[in-house]
């Protein structure tokens, strides 16, 4: 699933304790409403995108102690039609343990994003997906050595833009929100635990534990603060501004505690590309030991490459168009 590269915490239950040519033809846009890529779930949009880096710090509780990972994600999602992307993602991790450091690949997903709902006149938008964790892709020594997984996920949009004035101050905000269910196929497989008494590594059975993943954002879009809106079909894309946040993000193992963290931040969106960067801010023991931070740049490649992604791989035309009412 193309869940913007965030830490699958599930990938070992000994983890889980411690642990957008210049018309806008995709990229999250629904009339004037501009849904600005989120870091720690996926968005609404069904793009060509390209996702490098999304960088990671957190520390977290560990097997009785405490690990701090810097992590750097990668995302990529290709239309094969006007509203069926593509889309594969991985990362490098690097974990620095009481007993030493250990580093590796996280597990790698490919899987299929398709735009199910658009109403550009209210600002909705909605995708479903299908993705496959291809089983032991990832490294042991991080605890990615997960099995096969299934992830159906649901992606939501809305803004608030078609208010009517007498509650024109809600018209920039708008809310996005992801469910992905992340089922594992299979038996666990192996991870490293830290010993303490030795000051090394114990390899050891890492569980598989079917996992929510879910979460919802608060965005505020600048463009509503501006000549730029009139209340009626745009004049042109709502880019260009900045868009301040905050993320919410929930991983909820079955049977188990949910680890929970807020992250506010602010992202600022060009023509051919969207920078983002967030605090992490730990909501219980499980979503971190402390403030962490993340950063991301988003590439919207039919606009960077348009030889290369200026249609659909599979369509003659380019996507819907996403202004119009």
């Amino acid at each position: 699933m193309f869940v913007k590269s965030i830490p699958l915490r599930s990938r070992a239950l000994l983890l889980l304790p411690m642990l957008w040519t210049q018309s806008a033809q995709a990229h999250g846009i629904a009339g004037n409403r501009y849904f600005a890529g989120t870091m720690t779930f996926d968005d609404p949009a069904v793009a060509d995108e390209l996702i490098l880096p999304n960088f990671n710090y957190l520390g977290y509780p560990a097997q009785g102690s405490d690990a701090v990972e810097n992590r750097i994600n990668a995302s990529f999602a290709r239309l094969l039609t006007p509203t069926l992307a593509f889309t594969i993602d991985s990362a490098w991790v690097h974990q620095t343990w009481p007993t030493g450091r250990t580093s590796g690949f996280d597990k790698t997903s490919i899987g299929l994003k398709y735009e199910a709902y658009r109403d550009n006149r209210h600002e909705a938008l909605i995708s479903i997906g299908l993705a496959w964790g291809i089983g032991h892709s990832g490294s042991v020594a991080i605890g990615a050595d997960a099995p096969d997984t299934i992830q159906p996920g649901i992606f939501f949009g809305k803004g608030f833009g078609d208010l009517p004035d007498s509650l024109a101050w809600l018209r920039p905000f708008a809310v996005t929100a992801a469910v992905v269910d992340e089922v594992p196929i299979g038996t666990g497989g192996m991870a490293l635990a830290p010993n303490l008494v030795t000051g090394g590594f114990n390899t050891v059975p890492s569980p598989a534990v079917e996992t929510l993943h879910w979460g919802f954002s608060i965005q505020y879009s600048t463009l509503y603060l501006t000549s730029r809106f009139n209340g009626g079909p745009p004049r042109e894309e709502p880019l260009n501004q900045w868009v301040p946040l905050v993320e919410f993000r929930f991983d909820s193992p079955r049977g188990q505690q949910t680890a929970a963290t807020a992250n506010p931040g602010i992202a600022y969106v060009a023509v051919t590309w969207q920078a983002s960067a967030e605090a992490i801010i730990p909501l219980n023991r499980l979503g971190g030991t402390g403030p962490g931070f993340r950063a991301q740049l988003l590439l919207f490649l039919d606009d960077l490459v348009p030889s290369l992604f200026g249609k659909p791989l599979l369509k003659d035309h380019p996507a819907n168009n996403q202004t119009a009412w």
